[in-house]
């Protein structure tokens, strides 16, 4: 044997005396496992569990969501327009309390008809314009808003400022015989025979320190072309019935409506009615006066 031999020899010789165990030599160089080598102690160690991969890290883009590059985005939806409540041509409640709101805020000056002509739809087209709505000369919903928050709910001789007011239910002692029924809740005077009613028309009272008496009364003295002494003013068609008061005709009511009141008289304004009236009451026929 040559030296190299011996040397190897020996040295294994050693080992085993001194209780060593030959380790293994990974052939590619690296450290020895740990099941080779053993414990640190020098004893036989248990295997140690094999440590289990990572997960590797989820692809949390899921291909069949993916928008596809080569398909065109959905559109939005464009916000709907507002829906519209009132147009050209529209008739009833509704219109006559959108023109009596129109002329709480001056954007009407003519008296509520409940149609929606020309002039209704010039107001509501100026009430828009002024507010940087659509001028539409529509009312829809934002435009009808907008007047609600700007006006108060309209009376009923707000409603009626031009006349048509419905007459309010007749009194007890108007069914009976020839009576001038006049109703002030309604502002409404009544022609009524045996409980039919002949006619109807506006009326207007006298004002708060010259009121209209309420009451019984009869029609004492007819007055075609009367002018009063007191206030020297006409007096046209009167029906006296209660001293100096009178049913009669009146211009300034004819041109100025609820604005204005009498000294007591009942105002009738409709020329046309009050002629009729005049002709057809006698001297003696009843007045019932009630609220």
């Amino acid at each position: 044997m040559g030296k190299g031999a011996i040397s190897v020899g020996a040295v294994a010789v050693l080992m085993l005396a001194a209780g060593c165990k030959a380790a293994e030599i990974d052939t590619d160089g690296g450290r020895p496992s740990a099941s080779a080598t053993g414990g640190g102690d020098g004893k036989p160690g248990a295997s140690a569990p094999a440590t289990p991969p990572p997960d590797p890290t989820p692809d949390r883009t899921d291909p069949s969501r993916a928008p596809d590059p080569s398909e065109p985005a959905e559109p939005s939806r464009p916000a709907e327009p507002p829906k519209t409540l009132m147009a050209r041509g529209a008739h009833g409640g509704q219109v006559r309390e959108l023109q009596a709101r129109l002329r709480q805020v001056a954007w009407l000056h003519e008296n509520p008809t409940a149609t929606y002509g020309p002039a209704t739809a010039g107001a509501v087209e100026g009430f828009q314009g002024k507010r940087g709505l659509p001028r539409t000369g529509d009312v829809d919903t934002v435009t009808w808003q907008r007047l609600l928050a700007m006006t108060d709910e309209p009376t009923r001789f707000e409603l009626y400022s031009g006349g048509g007011i419905p007459p309010a239910k007749p009194d007890p002692r108007c069914l009976t015989g020839r009576v001038l029924c006049i109703a002030k809740s309604s502002r409404t005077l009544t022609w009524m025979i045996d409980g039919k009613a002949v006619s109807t028309m506006d009326v207007r009272f006298g004002a708060q320190y010259t009121p209209t008496r309420e009451g019984t009364f009869e029609v004492y003295w007819k007055s075609r072309e009367h002018v009063s002494t007191l206030y020297d003013a006409a007096m046209p068609y009167a029906l006296f019935f209660s001293g100096g008061q009178a049913v009669h005709y009146s211009s300034d009511f004819a041109a100025t409506g609820y604005s204005g009141a009498s000294h007591g008289c009942v105002n009738v304004r409709d020329h046309e009615k009050i002629v009729k009236l005049f002709d057809e009451v006698r001297t003696g026929d009843k007045v019932v006066v009630y609220k």
